[in-house]
């Protein structure tokens, strides 16, 4: 159900982009919806974006930290503790990683650079899936598991909705999606809505099988928000996941970088539009000192992060703004006012396609901030 809502956000954004001309998301919603508009898409923008580069971060260094103790076992042949080595630290890990890897990922300008590391993390999300289904039908009784997890009865119909603001976290290419679009050889609408459904059938089946299905048979109730962490840190197919998994996540990593310095450049040019253009060297320096900004603030608060599943309930309330609530507002004002082969049915039609995208992404942000609260509270 949420996919029909996700595919439209994204046929939209891309119809809404090729109308407009414009290369960036929020540069669609400011030329589209208004100055207004445009600058609340900004700042929800920006707080969307830096908040997936903290997850992102986080996530990786979950895997790090797994496989350091994998590594380095926190015990010795005697049971005495023995102290892992300050290199294996996860602060030390996660901090080389960034500067070594993540940094030079990052700071190139056009995202059409990103599709060769892209791929790598696709291939890596498949081997993930494939190595779950593996360890659920060949080695159960590796995992140490007494009886198989019997699914629990939901307290009330209501809490289905709480999954909703996790599927528009691990949904969310939307905010992507416009960069990509200006990036592609051929745009038209056709072919774009090709690779919106089949981009989002990939991620469907790739996340179902996963945690979704396979990940819950195996622990049941006791699976750990990031997956991998409920398996065994010595495990030689776990350890290659894990090491494929980070990989993977590495490649999103800069493509929200490079979202988030299109958005914090916008805010800075947009009282500044008569000035003259910067020359390379500028730009260069702009883009390097923007790109090490963003990683150092994003890694210091990852390392103190506790929770991967906090961080993704406020993060799919902020998504729910660029899936349902902004697509939908150019729903009604783009395909209806933009386009004038429509007739009175199809105009009706999507007017009340683009009402109903507000009023779920206005329940979904709505909900999701009240359980995060609640959780603070808690």
């Amino acid at each position: 159900g949420s996919l029909v809502f996700l595919v439209s956000g994204l046929a939209v954004l891309g119809y809404a982009a090729a109308l407009s001309a414009q290369p960036t998301y929020q540069g669609v919603v400011r030329a589209v919806c208004g100055a207004a508009v445009g600058k609340l898409c900004e700042v929800c923008f920006l707080l969307n974006l830096f908040m997936i580069s903290v997850a992102l971060l986080r996530v990786v260094g979950d895997q790090l930290e797994k496989l350091c103790d994998s590594l380095y076992p926190n015990g010795t042949l005697s049971g005495a503790p023995q102290l892992p080595p300050w290199y294996v630290d996860q602060r030390f890990t996660l901090s080389a990683l960034c500067v070594l890897v993540i940094f030079p990922l990052s700071v190139p300008r056009e995202i059409g650079f990103q599709k060769y590391s892209s791929i790598l993390g696709t291939l890596a999300a498949c081997y993930l899936t494939l190595v779950i289904i593996l360890k659920y039908y060949l080695q159960a009784e590796s995992l140490n598991l007494t009886e198989t997890p019997q699914p629990s009865r939901s307290s009330s119909w209501t809490s289905i909705f709480s999954v909703i603001p996790t599927i528009c976290f691990g949904f969310q290419c939307h905010e992507a999606c416009v960069a990509i679009y200006s990036s592609m050889r051929n745009k038209s609408f056709s072919h774009w809505v090709a690779v919106s459904v089949l981009s989002m059938l990939i991620c469907l089946l790739i996340y179902s099988l996963t945690a979704g299905l396979y990940g819950y048979l195996t622990f049941g109730e006791a699976v750990a928000s990031d997956v991998l962490m409920s398996y065994p840190g010595n495990d030689p197919l776990v350890i290659v996941a894990r090491l494929l998994f980070g990989v993977s996540v590495v490649t999103i990593y800069p493509i929200v970088v490079l979202l988030g310095r299109s958005v914090v450049k916008d805010l800075w040019a947009t009282p500044k539009r008569g000035a003259v253009a910067v020359s390379e060297a500028h730009e260069r320096c702009s883009r390097v000192a923007l790109t090490v900004t963003w990683m150092a603030a994003t890694l210091g608060i990852a390392l103190f992060v506790p929770d991967i599943g906090k961080v993704i309930e406020l993060i799919g309330g902020i998504s729910a703004f660029f899936i349902f609530i902004f697509p939908g507002k150019r729903l009604c004002l783009v395909c209806v006012t933009g386009t004038r082969s429509l007739g009175p049915r199809k105009k009706a039609a999507l007017i009340a396609w683009g009402v109903l995208s507000v009023l779920g992404g206005a329940f979904v942000c709505g909900q999701s901030a009240a359980l995060a609260v609640l959780g603070l509270l808690r």
